[in-house]
């Protein structure tokens, strides 16, 4: 890669001489460098690997956490199950995803070698990281509560991934608000649901302007927009997760905008 240096370089030149030259040319192999990292981290290749790591991590975590709290539930097993059958796997894939689930819930797992490796893998793809995070989240709320073991569980996988505290309650509150807007009859509030769920469900408070409103609803559409996800890495099986939440933001989006008579 090149472009950088030259167009630095030339920008430099006529700007401040023979100085600016040196500058724009500094400059702009740090572009270039970073230009190269961003192109590598699309390739097919990488893409690849990210979605190997993204399904390891996906089910020794969900062991680890499925454990947390001293016992599988019989809802944390339907829910992986759900998943099972959500990524259409094939015998192998099915035999490898319940070997991993085993190994993350046994005793004295260490899920540090698992995030550095799915860290690495991901680079500075923020969105990959939050991803497994939302998955692992509706898992602990599977059977519709946190228990103590698995909240403490969830703060330390949160805290290796580089997410702090107060976003990891942000999330919880996200996903506990999102579930009122799914039920076997399809996307739509549930009996009960309130405004305060669907403002929630959207991460924003009720006093939010129309224009903020609309910023964080196109914001969480685009953290669980299919191809972008597929395009990071995300295996294309288990994008149907993020489908669904997508359909949940739009719902309660929608049970919002009937409310604000500017946004009818």
């Amino acid at each position: 890669m090149f472009y950088g240096k030259v167009i630095g370089g030339l920008i430099g030149l006529m700007v401040a001489g023979v100085i600016g030259l040196v500058v724009g040319l500094a400059v702009g192999h740090a572009f270039d460098r970073g230009l190269a990292t961003t192109l590598g981290f699309g390739s097919a290749a990488n893409i690849e690997r990210i979605k190997a790591s993204f399904f390891e991590a996906t089910f020794l975590l969900s062991g680890y956490l499925a454990k947390a709290d001293g016992r599988v539930s019989e809802q944390e097993i339907e829910y992986t199950e759900q998943l099972f059958t959500q990524m259409n796997l094939g015998e192998e894939q099915r035999k490898r995803a319940i070997e991993l689930f085993r190994q993350g819930a046994a005793a004295g797992f260490q899920i540090e070698p698992v995030i550095s490796a799915y860290l690495q893998a991901c680079g500075a793809q923020r969105q990959l990281q939050q991803t497994l995070l939302l998955y692992l989240v509706a898992l602990a709320l599977a059977d519709h509560q946190i228990e103590a073991g698995e909240q403490e569980a969830l703060e330390r996988i949160a805290v290796l991934m580089g997410f702090g505290a107060a976003q990891l309650q942000q999330l919880l509150r996200m996903a506990r608000a999102q579930e009122q807007f799914h039920s076997k009859e399809g996307f739509a509030a549930r009996p009960g649901t309130s405004l305060k769920d669907a403002y929630a469900a959207l991460g924003v408070e009720q006093n939010v302007s129309d224009r903020e409103l609309k910023q964080a609803y196109r914001r969480r559409i685009s953290e669980n927009h299919p191809d972008k996800l597929i395009a990071k890495g995300v295996p294309e099986d288990m994008i149907k997760l993020a489908t669904g939440r997508s359909q949940e933001i739009q719902a309660a989006y929608e049970m919002i905008r009937k409310t604000r008579p500017q946004m009818r």
